[in-house]
């Protein structure tokens, strides 16, 4: 695979809570010059990533429900609502896993279809699972519910819990949801190897915030 296609596949990311706004244009920069997928960054960033962006092919990725999941499917859906307006495409938001855990399936898939319906024909959503949490019939009750409520994207991590994306969540996820909805690994990938595994197991897009550090050491590398 070329460069260019594997930065085509990176959400080149910063999420963290004390990320300045130097910090913020650094990523903006480095996300046009390799021509990253997107930036996913926290919504209060999403105006400022926006304008940077304007012009290039790098999209604008925000976070709902961000980090725990916990927040009502209202205050997600208004959320998502503020994220587009202020010119996101694309939306990673969190299931609410202690739905999940209770068996409380059909509220899991009602929280994530208020997040697709918000974004409809504005954003494409991509549903985070926190997989770390989840045992792997968890996992697959999620991405199925995930797939029934429209989502675009099954997403292994946040990145702020206990863990981040394996090669075999990522299989097992492929695995659930089939050919046509994307899957994406986040937390942990951090270089072109990680990158390589989880591509090779699945993955169709990738989180991270190593997006440079995998590109520099795959300049020599043609394909995998």
């Amino acid at each position: 695979m070329q460069q260019a296609q594997l930065a085509a596949m990176i959400d080149h990311t910063l999420l963290r809570a004390d990320a300045t706004i130097t910090e913020m244009a650094r990523l903006v920069e480095e996300a046009k010059t390799y021509e990253f997928a997107s930036v996913c960054v926290n919504p209060t960033w999403v105006p400022y990533a926006a304008a940077e962006l304007n012009g290039s092919k790098v999209k604008v990725c925000t976070v709902i429900g961000f980090p725990l999941g916990a927040s009502t499917s209202r205050t997600k859906a208004f959320e998502t609502s503020d994220a587009i307006a202020g010119g996101a495409t694309e939306i990673d938001m969190v299931i609410n896993i202690g739905a999940l855990k209770d068996g409380r399936d059909d509220e899991v898939e009602s929280d994530i279809r208020a997040v697709v319906e918000a974004a409809a024909g504005k954003a494409i959503v991509k549903v985070i699972i926190e997989s770390c949490l989840l045992s792997d019939d968890e996992k697959v009750r999620a991405c199925e519910r995930a797939v029934r409520a429209g989502a675009d994207f099954v997403k292994t991590s946040t990145g702020f819990s206990t863990g981040g994306a394996t090669v075999e969540d990522i299989a097992l996820m492929r695995r659930t949801v089939g050919p046509d909805i994307g899957v994406k690994a986040s937390g942990g990938v951090r270089s072109l190897e990680d990158m390589q595994r989880m591509i090779a197991a699945g993955a169709t897009r990738i989180g991270a915030s190593s997006g440079v550090k995998i590109m520099e050491g795959g300049r020599s590398e043609t394909s995998y």
